[in-house]
């Protein structure tokens, strides 16, 4: 008896500590990325390291696969693409470190959703603990986390959160307005990025706002003011005989300072226009659509 309780014990522990399958997503995860860097560092031609790369996301997209909920949200293709876009830490490669997910995107147009799970979220998190909070309801407050998740070539900077009412089931509900640019300044693009937590599953939504946002000339003053000082500044520099980095800083600075105000005073205003109710009924609808999968 002593001995069967003693197997039973044994069995009970290794089951206790087996992997799970995120664990092994992750596991074959680094042990790519680690393969390719050695590819690099043993110059390998970039033929090679291109085919590394290409197979081992095939490989991860099947493993998540079968870690996402099954994906069935109307107007978005059932089959996802890896989010992550390149398995290759080199520095000059873009896409590397992006939140583990799939893909589904419209075939036209920038509409997208990544399908992910709260402990694959959890896990990125921690690998970004110098940029972003591990907490995740404080994560996708910030802009950071969503260049950080979801893009390779453009920062999201948003103008405001809009006020949701949590979708039934729904553990987390967060709508954010704001652009996706490779610059500063009044972009006109307005994008929502919609994101739903229901249980282990995690929604991250990014579609077109289909309803224009006028300028507002109070916003405008604040940026057009923010820009002539910049370019002041920036003609100081020129014709400095010597590079003159204080003026060039201080443009920058100038600059930086009149997006985050201009943004700051959209927010303000854009819940007191016209087109605020579209939009938050936008984001609401996509936020239930995302539950009702």
């Amino acid at each position: 008896m002593r001995l069967l309780w003693t197997i039973l014990l044994a069995l009970a522990s290794s089951a206790a500590l087996a992997a799970s399958p995120q664990d092994d997503y992750i596991a074959a995860r680094d042990k790519a990325i680690a393969a390719i860097e050695q590819l690099q560092k043993s110059h390998a031609n970039q033929e090679a390291v291109d085919a590394a790369d290409t197979k081992a996301l095939a490989d991860l997209r099947n493993r998540l696969a079968t870690i996402v909920a099954p994906f069935a949200v109307a107007g978005f293709p059932d089959a996802g693409e890896m989010n992550l876009q390149t398995l290759n830490p080199d520095p000059g490669e873009q896409g590397f470190g992006m939140l583990d997910g799939l893909r589904h995107a419209q075939s036209e147009g920038r509409a997208s959703i990544v399908a992910t799970t709260r402990g694959l979220v959890e896990r990125w998190l921690k690998s970004k603990a110098k940029a972003l909070p591990s907490n995740l309801d404080q994560a996708l407050k910030l802009d950071d986390f969503y260049t950080s998740a979801m893009s390779s070539d453009a920062t999201f900077s948003g103008t405001l959160d809009f006020p949701l009412k949590m979708p039934d089931g729904a553990d987390i509900a967060i709508a954010r307005l704001g652009v996706w640019a490779q610059d500063i300044g009044p972009w006109r693009e307005y994008e929502l990025v919609v994101t739903i937590a229901k249980g282990d599953s995690v929604l991250i939504a990014d579609v077109p706002a289909t309803s224009s946002v006028s300028k507002i000339a109070t916003c405008e003053a604040i940026w057009t003011s923010a820009a002539a000082t910049a370019e002041k500044l920036n003609k100081v520099h020129v014709a400095s005989n010597i590079q003159n980095k204080q003026a060039s800083e201080a443009a920058e600075a100038a600059e930086n300072k009149g997006d985050r105000d201009y943004r700051k005073c959209m927010g303000e205003h854009l819940p007191h226009e016209s087109v605020f109710s579209a939009l938050l009924k936008q984001a609401q609808d996509l936020a239930d659509l995302l539950v009702a999968k």
